[in-house]
């Protein structure tokens, strides 16, 4: 069962999202913390496999904390949901290893369904943020990436299996069952290819895939 952590600093949105998530039968409350420091404290000892966490903390950015969970637990998927729609902190909270990004203004009211999307593989992403990604990615110069291979990329023959079922949209946990293998068996698999890829999140680790043409 997929497990959550939830970082607001808001009282009354907290206990919303943690309402939310312990009514669900297929979602389990990991932690659910109002402070960078407290949130810091928690994925210092252990792993959620989902981080919901507002940027605009009292006591530090939230993008610290995801670069601090995207170092320390790489499989984790991290969404941000937060007032912050400008460039400089959409594009931080990616590279800092963000899978998705919602602005509170239109924090749709199935939270759940952002959540499950993280779980099946998706990175939801609010419309606005969306438009304003694939605005600067058409005015970047396009790079000429050449073809390579996935043991050129270091990358083993299973490795590469699990790369390509990422891509497809699995979760950990079907890649675990279609493989026959742990979950944990996977987990292991991933960081690998993140650290090969030199990616912190799985849409990053399927563009950079893309790029070099392994995929």
């Amino acid at each position: 069962m997929p497990t959550v952590m939830v970082v607001e600093d808001d009282a009354k949105l907290l206990s919303r999202f943690c309402r939310i998530i312990a009514a669900d039968p297929e979602l389990e409350l990991f932690a659910a913390v109002g402070s960078l420091a407290a949130a810091l404290q928690v994925v210092r000892e252990r792993a959620p496999d989902i981080l919901v966490t507002d940027l605009g903390l009292p006591d530090g950015s939230g993008i610290e904390l995801i670069r601090e969970t995207a170092r320390l637990h790489p499989a984790t998927d991290v969404m941000v949901i937060t007032v912050f729609g400008d460039e400089q902190h959409v594009l931080q909270s990616i590279e800092a290893g963000a899978t998705g990004y919602i602005i509170k203004d239109s924090l749709p009211d199935e939270f759940r369904g952002l959540i499950k999307q993280l779980v099946d593989g998706g990175s939801p992403i609010s419309p606005v943020i969306a438009r304003q990604l694939l605005k600067r990615f058409r005015g970047a110069p396009a790079e000429a990436a050449a073809p390579t291979t996935a043991e050129d990329a270091g990358l083993s023959p299973r490795e590469s299996e699990v790369l390509s079922l990422i891509a497809k949209g699995f979760s950990f946990g079907e890649i675990a069952k279609l493989l026959g293998v742990s979950q944990h068996t996977i987990t292991t698999h991933v960081k690998k290819i993140y650290q090969k890829l030199a990616v912190h999140s799985r849409g990053e680790a399927v563009y950079e895939a893309g790029k070099m043409g392994l995929l």
